[in-house]
C-alpha cells in the first residue's frame, strides 16, 4: 500500500449483543407472555431468557407495560385498517363483497401475527393498557357489526340473527385459529381463509322461499 492509499475504516460495532435489537426483544417478550403469563414474566426473566443484563433491555424499552403495548398494538394496526378500508365509500363494491374481504383478510393478519394476536385474546383489561386494546377490539366489532347491517339491507344476508352477533361470530372463527393453526401445518392460509369464508358466507346466505 503505498503512502497515498489509506486503508478502508474498520467496520463500526453495534452497541449490545448481535440480533437484539428492540424487535427482537419485542418478539421473545410476546413468547414469554403467552408461554408464562404476563402477570407472571418480570423484566428479569426476560432478560436472563435473553442472556442480557436487565439495563440492556431498558435501553430499548421502559417497561414490560410498553412490551405489551407494543404487542398488542402489532396484533391490532393491521386489522384496524383492514376493517377501515371496508367501512369507506365502497368504490364499487357491495357491503357484501367488503365483509367477505375483512374475513379473508383476517385470517391473513392472524396468521403473520399470531404470537401478538395470541396475547390479545388473552388480556382481560388488568390495565389501562389491555383496557385500550380491548376497547380498540370493541371498536372493531362494532364496525363489522355495521358492515354486516348493510349487506343486509343490500339483501345479501339472511335477516334473522343479529349483526352483532354476527360480527362476534366471523371473529371468532378467525380468532380460533391461534389456538391450532401452524404455518407448517397441513392447510396453508389461503385454504384457510378460503374455508372460513366459504363455511360462514354460505350459512349467512339468504336463500329464497
Amino acid at each position: 500500500m503505498t503512502t497515498t492509499e489509506q486503508a478502508e475504516p474498520a467496520p463500526r460495532r453495534r452497541r449490545g449483543r448481535p440480533g437484539y435489537d428492540q424487535s427482537a426483544i419485542l418478539r421473545a417478550a410476546v413468547e414469554m407472555f403467552n408461554r408464562r403469563g404476563y402477570d407472571a414474566t418480570s423484566m428479569g426473566d426476560l432478560a436472563k431468557e435473553l442472556g442480557l443484563t436487565k439495563p440492556a433491555i431498558y435501553h430499548h424499552v421502559t417497561s414490560k407495560e410498553q412490551l405489551l403495548g407494543q404487542a398488542l398494538d402489532d396484533a391490532l394496526d393491521e386489522l384496524t385498517a383492514v376493517v377501515t378500508e371496508a367501512s369507506r365509500e365502497p368504490g364499487g363494491r357491495s357491503a357484501y363483497e367488503r365483509l367477505r374481504e375483512v374475513v379473508r383478510r383476517s385470517v391473513e393478519v392472524l396468521v403473520a401475527h399470531q404470537p401478538s394476536v395470541t396475547l390479545l385474546l388473552r388480556v382481560r383489561g388488568n390495565s389501562e393498557v389491555e383496557l385500550a386494546a380491548l376497547e380498540r377490539r370493541r371498536w372493531l366489532d362494532d364496525r363489522l357489526a355495521a358492515l354486516v347491517a348493510d349487506a343486509v339491507a343490500e339483501g345479501a344476508l339472511r335477516d334473522d340473527v343479529p349483526p352483532a352477533l354476527v360480527s362476534r361470530l366471523l371473529f371468532g372463527m378467525v380468532n380460533s385459529l391461534a389456538e391450532w393453526y401452524r404455518p407448517d401445518g397441513a392447510y396453508d392460509q389461503a385454504m384457510v381463509a378460503a374455508a372460513i369464508t366459504s363455511i360462514a358466507f354460505d350459512g349467512l346466505a339468504k336463500h329464497e322461499t
